[in-house]
C-alpha cells in the first residue's frame, strides 16, 4: 500500500536547488571566516581542520538550522554561528568515525579521509579542535528574550556528549558482528544521526526566539527527519556505488554493522523512511505553511540518491 507524503502545496513551487545553493554559499563563507587560517600556527592542525570542513558535503545540518530560523520568522543570518557550530561538530564526528579504531575508512566526501592525509594523531586533534570551536562559535551568537547563551550551549553539549552522539557511536561499535534488534538499531540511529539533526533545527528556531510550541514542533520534525535520513543512508550503502556516495559503498555490510536493510530488509526500510518523513511533515502543521524550506528538505532527503 503506497504511503502518501503530506507536503503542503506551496512546497511544489519552492526552488530547493536555488535555496540550497544560496544557503551553502553563505555557510561556506561563514566557515571560512570562523575557522583558523591554514597558515596560522600550528599550521598542520589548521590545514587538517580546513581540509575536512571544505572537502565537500551537503551542508545539510547548517541549512536545516537556517531554514528553522526562517520558519519561526527569524533572520537567517542570526543563526549562522549556530549553523557553523553544528557543521564543525558534524565534521569532527566524521573525522573520528573514519579512524582505524572505529570505521577505518579511506574515503569521505569523495576525498581521502583526514587520517590518511595527515596521520592518525593530527586527525584526532583536528576533530577535537573542531568540537571545541563549535562551543566558541555558539557562545558568540546573539541571545534572544527566551534563550540565553546557557540554553544554546547546553543543547549542544547534551547532543555531542555521552548520552547522545557518543552513545550512538559506542552502541554502533559494540553492535558490529552481532544480532541487533530493531529497538537497539533505533537507539543507535536516534543518537548517532537524529540527535545532531534535531539539535541543528532546534538551534535555528531558538535563534529566532521561537515559542515553546514551535520548539516542540521543530524537535518532533528533527527527530523524524533525522531517523529517516539514516534509514536512507543505510539503503544507499547497499544500493549505490562508492563513486556516487563519495565514500566506500557496502562498508556497513562488510563489517557486519547493524543497518535497517540488514535488520528489517530493504523493502521494509524504504517503508519506514516514508513513514518517518510523513511524521516529519505532520510536525510542521503549527507553522501553517511557513516552513516550506523544511518541508522541501525533508522531501529531498527521502528521495536523494547519494
Amino acid at each position: 500500500m503506497p504511503v502518501s507524503l503530506n507536503k503542503s502545496s506551496r512546497t511544489k513551487s519552492f526552488s530547493l536547488k536555488s535555496y540550497i545553493h544560496l544557503r551553502s554559499k553563505k555557510i561556506n563563507a561563514a566557515l571560512n571566516r570562523y575557522l583558523p587560517k591554514a597558515t596560522a600556527k600550528p599550521k598542520t592542525l589548521h590545514e587538517s581542520m580546513r581540509y575536512s570542513v571544505f572537502a565537500g558535503g551537503k551542508r545539510l545540518r547548517p541549512i536545516l538550522c537556517m531554514a528553522a530560523a526562517e520558519a519561526c520568522g527569524g533572520k537567517p543570518d542570526n543563526s549562522l554561528l549556530f549553523a557553523s557550530a553544528v557543521e564543525c561538530i558534524h565534521t569532527y564526528s566524521l573525522i573520528h568515525d573514519d579512524l582505524p579504531a572505529l570505521d577505518n575508512d579511506d574515503y569521505r566526501r569523495g576525498n581521502k579521509t583526514n587520517h590518511i592525509v595527515f596521520g592518525e594523531g593530527v586527525a584526532v586533534l583536528a576533530g577535537d579542535a573542531l568540537l571545541t570551536l563549535a562551543f566558541e562559535l555558539a557562545n558568540q551568537a546573539p541571545v534572544t528574550s527566551r534563550y540565553k547563551s546557557n540554553h544554546f550551549i547546553s543543547e549542544i553539549a547534551k547532543t555531542a556528549g555521552h548520552s547522545k552522539l557518543i552513545a550512538g557511536q559506542v552502541a554502533d561499535l559494540e553492535g558490529e558482528g552481532k544480532s541487533v534488534s530493531k529497538a537497539q538499531l533505533r537507539y543507535i540511529h536516534e543518537r548517532k544521526t537524529s540527535a545532531l539533526l534535531t539539535c541543528s533545527i532546534k538551534l535555528g528556531g531558538m535563534s529566532a526566539n521561537c515559542t515553546p510550541k514551535q520548539l516542540q514542533a521543530l524537535t518532533d520534525f528533527g527527530y523524524n527527519v533525522g531517523l529517516a535520513f539514516q534509514v536512507i543512508d543505510d539503503i544507499l550503502d547497499v544500493t549505490q556505488t562508492s563513486k556516487k556516495l563519495g565514500k566506500t559503498a557496502g562498508k556497513d555490510e562488510a563489517v557486519q554493522k547493524a543497518t535497517y536493510p540488514s535488520v528489517v530488509g530493504l523493502d521494509e526500510a524504504r517503508k519506514i523512511a516514508k513513514n518517518l518523513t510523513n511524521k516529519a511533515y505532520a510536525a510542521l502543521k503549527p507553522f501553517k505553511g511557513n516552513a516550506v524550506a523544511l518541508e522541501a528538505l525533508a522531501d529531498y532527503l527521502l528521495k536523494r540518491d547519494h
